[in-house]
This record gives C-alpha cells, sequence and structure tokens, in this order.
C-alpha cells in the first residue's frame, strides 16, 4: 500500500500539533538596559614643596676598641644574710665587720654559699680562681675569698 504525500504531509502536520503541547513557552526578552558613562578629567596634582634639608651632622666617632669586651662590673663588698641550707659555715670578718673569708664545711654548694653574702657566682669564681668546673666541686676545708678587692 502506498501512501499519498499529501496523506504524509497531514500525518506530520498531525504530529507537529500533537508535539507542540510539549514545547515550553518562550519566555519573554529581558527589559533594555540603559548604560550611562560619565567622564571626569582627572585632577592635576599640587605641586609639592619639599623641605629645607636639615644641617649635616657630624659623623660619630669610631669606636676606640672594636668589639672590646663589655666592661666587668663587680659587686660591693660581701653582705652575709645568715646561714642558709648550703652555706652553714661562719665566715672569717675583717676589722670593719664585713665578711672577708668563707672556709667549706659539710653540706655547702658554691652556689648557695654565693647567695648566702649576696655575690653572683661569676664573680665569685673570679675572685677565687682556685675553684674549678664552675664551682661544682667544692671541698670542706676550701677558703672561699669574699673581698671583692682582693683575688686569688
Amino acid at each position: 500500500m502506498r501512501r499519498s504525500s499529501g496523506a504524509a504531509a497531514a500525518s506530520v502536520g498531525l504530529a507537529a500539533l500533537l508535539l507542540s503541547g510539549c514545547v515550553p513557552e518562550a519566555a519573554p526578552p529581558p527589559p533594555p538596559v540603559t548604560i550611562t558613562a560619565t567622564v571626569t578629567a582627572t585632577p592635576t596634582p599640587a605641586p609639592v614643596s619639599t623641605p629645607p634639608a636639615p644641617p649635616a651632622a657630624e659623623p660619630a666617632p669610631p669606636p676606640a676598641v672594636p668589639n672590646a669586651p663589655a666592661p666587668v662590673v663587680e659587686w660591693g663588698p660581701a653582705y652575709d644574710t645568715g646561714p642558709r641550707e648550703g652555706a652553714t659555715g661562719t665566715p672569717v670578718l675583717d676589722g670593719a665587720g664585713v665578711p672577708s673569708s668563707y672556709t667549706v664545711v659539710e653540706g655547702d654548694h658554691f652556689f648557695d654559699i654565693a647567695q648566702r653574702f649576696e655575690l653572683p657566682q661569676q664573680q665569685l669564681l673570679r675572685m677565687n680562681p682556685q675553684i674549678h668546673d664552675f664551682g661544682e666541686t667544692v671541698y670542706i676545708g676550701d677558703v672561699i675569698n669574699l673581698d671583692w678587692t682582693k683575688t686569688g
């Protein structure tokens, strides 16, 4: 059986009609946008006035000795704060009542002796070059110099 071209056109038209309900409606076009450009002139900067140059400073004098060691500031005379754990012996006093030496007794520690007499441990070590190992090894009977005017 042959169909006529008229029947084919009718079936295509019928199919287009049936499928036309499946296509969503086209969205309305967006409203037109208006852009307004404004041109402003770039302001010309005001000339900057430079302040007058300060007078030339004198150059600093070079150090007297580069990399010189810091000065050693020794504390004043020893001051006995009294016996304490680690420093229980009796000091020898000079004529003014200032401790001049201390004899190590059992249980004493160099650090505690320094604290008792309010002297920095490093200064007490400088005052007593016979003490070795940073004061870690003091022995019963060692005499510790407490007079900062006498070393050795």
